[in-house]
Formats: structure tokens, C-alpha cells, sequence
């Protein structure tokens, strides 16, 4: 059952003392800091941040019941209130008005993250009016009405802050709103209304997220998610404002998975009278005392905690069957990697032709956002060469997210274990295999090597010679120098792959000298020599590299013919068959005399 879970709270929460008729909390989302204020200040004020650097405690007069506390950003100024109109700065400051604006306001809300700030204004309270702070200046954005579901009479509020929220997704900024149908029978239920509120242009409605029920809801914001609770069915729903439903309107979402409840979460008993073997106490879920902020707070002010919401991604493995709109989701996520290697892992077991459809798609999905970054990291090289004094701000670096699935991860995490798996049909892996370097090559990105190796080998392995005939001679397999040398090292169990080897060296026009070496290597030395001299380099080549490997094979009439070919070159190119010191084959000369004796070695020719 742990797998349903999509959802959970964090396992190290911040701890405070709980609300209680001494001790009154307080949660300022700019920081993201609660206050617990005791006996209004007299006996203690401590502030827990989300991390331990932003936990601070302090005594203040009690001059009344706290409303509100807060610190400025750093933690520099202390803002207390008291009634309805005043703040009390306890530091004494002086404060300057830097601009007024005279309007209406039935209630604000204010995301940090932004620096913008919502007034309600009018009646119903339903026409939003935006500022946005900049650089210490406050600037007026375009105003907009939010859409109410119906419109009273006479006119009075409508709208509560209860039922707006504003959170960044995918990087824009929205107001979302929670819209409450009228309780007919034919009530479609609640919706969650996305407006996109720009710096600059209009706000307009983009999205709708449809709750297809009734009731309480909070909403939170989670790795660009929106996660809407519901308190009567004490479960959760998730919507990808990116996912497009294929038989709904562009900006119509339902929910990605089914309604699934948070993880249980134990809370452990704490304090002197409490026994190791007690065990910990369950937390009780969507509770009526738990307050939400954004993005992704949930604070239960009666037992003391704060939570920040996260998204679990395993179970999505098994929510989501349709493996398309699964990879479209994962590739969207911050920790996306192993859970996405994991579904390539899976959809291949047990696997059959039928799958192959299936398995082409995931992997133009993960390939088009590997190519995505390919072009961008190129693209920020080539501005870098061209601008090298700019500042690099001017430039950013693209940032490399894990959803960047390259073709080490696929290999090393994927493709190599599954060509080894028994229970598969080879048939099946070298189709897999083959539809992962058609992505590729479907997206221009170069194959690496060590792909093609493990088709090779899987070939090999199942004595599928023709095959590998067919894929080198129709260049399925792409010529490389590390592909060459690994067919020279077939020769023994695939006598063709030798000739195939040269032929894909000599295709390779920067490839001689490796050729040399491979064919040396191979104690093929007048293969080499035939080579060098087909390609007209045998003037150049070292003497004492085909020397040494001639001595090796311990074929004396071999390094006889090698010994007089450069003997012969010396007398043409020079005019003497004497080999330069410079040349450093004094050891071979010796070899030479002592093995067909002084009066073998040639004569420079008499004038």
C-alpha cells in the first residue's frame, strides 16, 4: 500500500512549541519563519526558521495580545502588531512615505517570491488590482475581475482570500481560485481557476482544474504541480498544468492521478515520562487545525509542526499505465532521473515486439530533451567564443536538470543489463537496441561508440554474423576507430570481421597510423608494410616501430625482409643503407648481424 502514497510530508519538520492559551503562533511567509509568542513576549519569543541559521529567540514587553509578528528580510527589524492600525517597530526607526495609493481594500494577499501584492477592491470584492515592488519602487500592474461562479443580490463580498492564492508554476506567476459551484443536483463541482498574471499585459484565465466534487479545499504547489486537499474525503488530487488531455479543451485539466491520501506520519512522544518502547503516535491528516501556505507549507499549529509537501514519484510507475503521459510527466519533475531509468528498465522486461511501439516513444521523448540541451549548451559555447569579454551574465550557462537522460545514463542504468537478461528474446534486445540509436540518429545526435559495441556484441553472442554484415555494409553501425578495433578483435570468431575492419579504418581518412598500430599489434607487420605503401607513407614511416615488431613474432626470415625493405629505403632516399643515429636501431642492426652474420647487411653503393 506505501506505493499509492504519491504524496508526503517532510521527514525532518520544524519543530515548535504548539499553540495553546499561553502561547499564541504565528507563520510569516516571507521568511517562512513561525513565531511563538508567549504570554505576549513577556516570557519568550522564539522564532524557527527553515533552517537552523533563522531560528532566533528573545523577550519583549507584554503590552497586549500580539496580532501579527514578523521580522524584516535578515532578520534586521522587528515589526510587531498590536491593533487593528498601528505596527510598533521595538528597534525605534524612522519611517519615510515613499508612495500612497488611495483605493478601496476589502482584504490583501502578498507573494514574496514576486514581490507582488493582491488588493481586493470593489464590493464583491472580486476586481484584483496587482502592484509589484521593484528596487524600492512600488508600479501599478493591470487590473482584472475574477469570474464568480454567480452574482448576489443586492451586491456584497464574494470573494474571500480563503479561496485565492498566488504561486509560481512553470516559472509564470498565477492567482489561483478556489471557484465553488452553487450545491445543485446538476453541480459539475468545484473548479481551480488559473489566471496568468505577467509583469506586463493583461491577466487572463488559462487553466482550469476540475475537482469533480464538493467541500473544503487548500491548495499548495509542489515541484510546479498544484495540489488541491479536500478535508471530507481526507485525500489529495494533483494537476500538471502542462499535461494536455487529448479529448479536452487546451485549458480544461482533470486530475493526473487518482485522489490518493498523504503518507501517514507518526509523530514521536517526546519528554521525561515518555518509554523508549512507546511507539510514535499518528498524526491526524487534513486536520481542521492545519493552516496552508505557499508553495508548499502545511503548519499544524496544535501539535507544533511545520511540513513542507512533497511529491513521491515511484508510485507513479503503477498510477500511471499509459507510459507516454507518464514520461511527460516525469520529464517535468526536479528528481526525475532514477524514476525515469526505472520506467525504461521496466517497460523492456518481459518484453515483445508488441512493446516496440511503446519503447520508440519514451525514447523520442528522452531524446528530445536531451537534444534540447545539446543545442543550448552548444549555443552558450559559440556565444562564449564569439563574446569572450562580455559579462558572463550575459550568457547563462544552460542549466543541466535531470530530466537530461544522455546515453552514458541509458547505458549504464538500462541497456547493458537488459542484453544480458535470459528470460528476453535476443531478437527483441538488438530491436530495442536499434530503435534507441534511430532516436538518436532521428534527432542528430552522434551514437557513441560503445552503443554500437553492444549491438556488435549482442550479435556476436547470438552468432548473428549476417546481420552484422548487413549493418556494417549499409553503415547502420557508424565507422569509428574504437568500432574498428573491436571488429579486429572478432578475427578468431568471425574471420570477415578483419576485412571489415580495414575497410572501415580506410574510411576513416584520419585513421592510418591507427591502422598501423592495430595491424602491428596483430603481428600482421607486412600487412602494415602493404598498407603504408598503398597509401603512399612508407618514406615516413618509423623503421624501428616495424623492427621492433618483427623481432616480436621471432620469425627471423620475416624480420629479414622488413630489416632489408628499410635497408633498401635508406639506399633511396639517401644513398646509403646505413640506418641514422637518429633512428636509434642500433639494436636491430646487431640482431641482424648476429643472426645472418656482418656480410648480409648491404653495401652503400661505389661511386
Amino acid at each position: 500500500m506505501t506505493e499509492e502514497y504519491y504524496l508526503e510530508l517532510s521527514e525532518n519538520p520544524v519543530q515548535f512549541e504548539s499553540a495553546s492559551s499561553v502561547n499564541n503562533v504565528f507563520f510569516d511567509e516571507a521568511n517562512k519563519q513561525v513565531f511563538a509568542v508567549r504570554s505576549g513576549g513577556a516570557t519568550g519569543v522564539v522564532v524557527k526558521g527553515p533552517d537552523d541559521k533563522c531560528s532566533v529567540a528573545f523577550r519583549m514587553d507584554d503590552k497586549g495580545e500580539v496580532k501579527c509578528i514578523k521580522f524584516s528580510l535578515g532578520n534586521k527589524i522587528l515589526a510587531v502588531q498590536r491593533t487593528p492600525k498601528s505596527v510598533v517597530l521595538p528597534d525605534k526607526r524612522t519611517l519615510k512615505l515613499l508612495k500612497s495609493q488611495s483605493i478601496n481594500v476589502n482584504w490583501y494577499m502578498y507573494c514574496p517570491e514576486t514581490t507582488v501584492l493582491l488588493l481586493s477592491t470593489t464590493v464583491q470584492g472580486n476586481v484584483l488590482q496587482p502592484f509589484i515592488f521593484k528596487n524600492g519602487t512600488m508600479s501599478k500592474m493591470s487590473k482584472f475581475e475574477i469570474e464568480l461562479p454567480m452574482v448576489p443580490k443586492p451586491a456584497k463580498l464574494s470573494l474571500s482570500e480563503r479561496d485565492i492564492a498566488m504561486a509560481t508554476i512553470y516559472g509564470q506567476l498565477y492567482v489561483m481560485y478556489l471557484k465553488h459551484h452553487s450545491r445543485t443536483v446538476n453541480s459539475p463541482g468545484a473548479e481551480v481557476v488559473l489566471y496568468h498574471l505577467p509583469r506586463e499585459g493583461p491577466c487572463k484565465k488559462a487553466h482550469v482544474l476540475k475537482l469533480n466534487t464538493t467541500g473544503k479545499f487548500a491548495l499548495n504547489v509542489v515541484d510546479n504541480l498544484v495540489v488541491v486537499h479536500h478535508q471530507s474525503t481526507q485525500t489529495s488530487l494533483i494537476f500538471d498544468i502542462k499535461l494536455r488531455e487529448p479529448d479536452c479543451a487546451v485549458n480544461i485539466h482533470q486530475p493526473v492521478l487518482p485522489a490518493r491520501s498523504i503518507h501517514p506520519y507518526r509523530i514521536p512522544l517526546t519528554g521525561p515520562a515518555v518509554a523508549p518502547s512507546q511507539a510514535p503516535v499518528p498524526c491526524e491528516l487534513y486536520s481542521s487545525t492545519w493552516s496552508v501556505f505557499q508553495p508548499d507549507i502545511i503548519i499544524s499549529a496544535s501539535e507544533g509542526y511545520l511540513w513542507y509537501l512533497q511529491v513521491k514519484l515511484r508510485p507513479m510507475l503503477t498510477l500511471l499505465p499509459d507510459k507516454g503521459k507518464l514520461m511527460d510527466f516525469l520529464l517535468r519533475r526536479r528528481d526525475c532521473k532514477m524514476v525515469i531509468l526505472s520506467v525504461c528498465s521496466q517497460m523492456l522486461v518481459g518484453g515483445d515486439k508488441g512493446a516496440l511501439p511503446v519503447v520508440a516513444v519514451v525514447f523520442d521523448k528522452l531524446n528530445q530533451v536531451y537534444k534540447e540541451y545539446l543545442e543550448a549548451e552548444q549555443a552558450y559555447t559559440v556565444a562564449m567564443e564569439s563574446a569572450p569579454s562580455r559579462s558572463s551574465s550575459a550568457h547563462k550557462r544552460p542549466v543541466r536538470t535531470q530530466a537530461v537522460i544522455d546515453q552514458s545514463d541509458m547505458y549504464t542504468h538500462v541497456l547493458s543489463s537488459f542484453t544480458e537478461k535470459k528470460d528476453v528474446s535476443h531478437k527483441f534486445i538488438i530491436a530495442v537496441l536499434m530503435e534507441y540509436i534511430r532516436s538518436l540518429n532521428q534527432f542528430q545526435i552522434t551514437v557513441q561508440h560503445y552503443l554500437y559495441e553492444l549491438v556488435i556484441k549482442t550479435l556476436v553472442q547470438h552468432n548473428l554474423f549476417y546481420m552484422l554484415h548487413q549493418f556494417l555494409q549499409y553503415h547502420v553501425l557508424s565507422d569509428s576507430k574504437p568500432l574498428a578495433c573491436l571488429l579486429l578483435s572478432l578475427e578468431s570468431t568471425y574471420p570477415p570481421a578483419h576485412q571489415l575492419s580495414l575497410d572501415m579504418l580506410k574510411r576513416l581518412s584520419t585513421a592510418n597510423d591507427e591502422i598501423v598500430e592495430v595491424l602491428l599489434s596483430k603481428q600482421q607487420v607486412l600487412g602494415a608494410l602493404r598498407f603504408v605503401r598503398s597509401v603512399g607513407a612508407h618514406d615516413n614511416v618509423s623503421a624501428r616501430k616495424f623492427l621492433d615488431a618483427a623481432q616480436q613474432t621471432s620469425d627471423p626470415m620475416l624480420f629479414y625482409t622488413i630489416f632489408r625493405f628499410f635497408e633498401q629505403r635508406n639506399l633511396r632516399l639517401r644513398g646509403n643503407p646505413n640506418f641514422n643515429p637518429g633512428e636509434h636501431c642500433e639494436e636491430h642492426v646487431a640482431y641482424f648481424k648476429q643472426t645472418f652474420g656482418e656480410q648480409a647487411l648491404m653495401r652503400p653503393a661505389s661511386v
